[in-house]
């Protein structure tokens, strides 16, 4: 197999033990047998457990960002940028594939490394959030970015709530219920007079 499919598979293996054990209780035996591998050839891709969590997270973070970047892209309407970019958050989290869990659930955000590495979601979402709600307000730079961590966490919260706890809620309606939420409170801030 070609290194790079190889590498693909590995992750893939790794994402499922992961998220169903738990980074602690995974071993690279159980990541190896679920890849169809014999444990040197896993440490020929990753040299050591952290180095596999730390690409997948790469591979998630990315993934969500990127997610929030092509909603707030999707449309020059903010009412439905607020709703694209919370939804973004919701479609993350309801994956089947349960990805969500080792950027918002992970049991080693002590690690300074996976630390930041969830820290970027939040970060870089923000950032382009902010990015929006300045220029359309013209509120200051640190104004704006506070105001788009805001959106970020109630999006992010929400969304894993909504999966754990909302019960009946189809995934639809609850980031619907949370993008108006959020629209009510960021519509009141007037656009300037550029927009």
């Amino acid at each position: 197999m070609p290194r790079r499919e190889r590498r693909a598979q590995l992750l893939s293996s790794a994402l499922e033990v992961f998220v169903a054990q738990g980074y602690h209780a995974a071993a690279m035996d159980d990541i190896a047998e679920r890849a169809g591998v014999s444990k040197p050839v896993l440490y020929q891709h990753f040299p050591g457990k952290l180095d596999l969590y730390l690409a997948l997270l790469d591979v998630s973070c990315d993934q969500i960002i990127d997610n929030c970047r092509v909603a707030l892209e999707s449309t020059q309407d903010n009412k439905l940028r607020v709703g694209a970019a919370v939804d973004a958050f919701f479609e993350y989290v309801a994956n089947d594939s349960g990805a969500f869990r080792l950027v918002f659930e992970s049991d080693l955000t002590n690690e300074l490394a996976v630390r930041e590495h969830v820290d970027r979601v939040t970060s870089e979402c923000a950032a382009l959030i902010a990015h929006v709600i300045h220029d359309d307000t013209g509120l200051p730079d640190p104004a704006s970015r506070l105001l788009a961590v805001s959106l970020v966490g109630m999006a992010q919260v929400s969304a894993r709530f909504w999966l754990s706890e909302a019960g009946d809620i189809g995934r639809s309606e609850a980031a619907a219920l949370v993008s108006a939420l959020a629209w009510r409170g960021i519509r009141g801030y007037p656009k300037t007079d550029e927009h």
